[in-house]
């Protein structure tokens, strides 16, 4: 399994399309076993979610999403965690182990 977490200086970015990084951790029995940072090759509607599936991402978490990106993410069948606070291996950990609990909603005011 492959985790992603859009990211601003190791913390759970609050917009996913405006972070500087997705954090990627490849996890195998319920273990973090590669960590890479994938520098955010910048926003554009629709071109995100290809580019995460592509990098073989099962789960993305962030702070925030709007619908539409949320939307995409679910049909290349990619989990979507919004909510999110706090450093990001923190988090990491706490899907992992099933406690992670996000804060809120998709965002509602951007259409992509």
């Amino acid at each position: 399994m492959k985790i992603a977490i859009a990211s601003d200086n190791k913390n759970v970015a609050s917009h996913f399309g405006h972070c500087e990084a997705f954090e990627c951790f490849t996890v195998k029995d319920k273990k973090i076993q590669e960590w890479s940072t994938i520098p955010n090759p910048g926003h554009k509607p629709g071109f995100l979610s290809v580019f995460l599936y592509k990098k073989e991402v099962n789960v993305i978490i962030s702070g925030g999403m709007g619908q539409s990106t949320a939307e995409l993410f679910q049909r290349n069948g990619i989990e979507v965690i919004c909510g999110a606070i706090g450093n990001i291996e923190d988090n990491a950990k706490s899907y992992i182990n099933g406690t992670l609990n996000p804060k809120g909603p998709l965002c509602e005011e951007h259409d992509y």
